[in-house]
């Protein structure tokens, strides 16, 4: 691109996209970290434990760039569920799910409202 050609304009991400994909981010660290502690902990066999931790991670990683379109929240809302079933492996990942799930919430409902007050001041 020559400098006397403006670039492309960067698409205006709304606060909800934003916060929703900071908390699948960092779900998607948390998954890292308790795929190792299962394969650790010997629940599942260490082909299963990886395989099945990497497609999540990578599930929830696409997840977080999918947010601008509607479809991509409610996969989102759909990962927040397989979060909570982990907890059938390890009955700690309920509580982490429980905490997740309720910073999914918030972000989701203050986004919104955030996103409403800017749109009415426009």
């Amino acid at each position: 691109m020559s400098e006397s050609q403006p670039g492309r304009a960067r698409r205006v991400r709304s606060v909800t996209e934003l916060l929703l994909s900071i908390v699948l981010a960092l779900e998607a660290i948390v998954v890292f970290f308790v795929t190792l502690t299962v394969y650790g902990l010997d629940v599942l066999d260490p082909v299963t434990a990886f395989v099945s931790g990497a497609v999540l991670v990578v599930l929830l990683m696409a997840t977080a760039l999918l947010l601008r379109y509607p479809w991509g929240i409610w996969l989102g809302w759909a990962l927040q569920v397989v979060l909570l079933a982990s907890g059938a492996l390890l009955p700690a990942l309920y509580f982490v799910a429980a905490i997740f799930i309720a910073m999914w919430v918030y972000c989701f409902i203050r986004g919104r409202q955030i996103d409403r007050g800017r749109a009415a001041q426009q």
